[in-house]
């Protein structure tokens, strides 16, 4: 494990979507690394395709709220 220096204003930003996400700092870090990872790696999917291949990946079910 190592240490990431941030900038004091995105260190604000990850404690308050941590809050909010109910994650622990380092877990909303690791998330936001990763997703930008996943971004940079597939630039042609959007977000909502990066999340539904990683939750398929997991065998996780996703439910649409949303009459489509």
């Amino acid at each position: 494990m190592g240490i990431v220096k941030i900038s004091d204003e995105l260190h604000e930003e990850v404690r308050k979507t941590s809050n909010v996400m109910e994650r622990s700092m380092n877990s909303q870090a690791e998330f936001w690394m990763k997703i930008g990872r996943l971004a940079e790696q597939n630039p042609t999917l959007t977000y909502e395709q990066i999340l539904q291949r990683e939750l398929r990946q997991q065998n996780i079910q996703s439910v649409r709220l949303v009459n489509e």
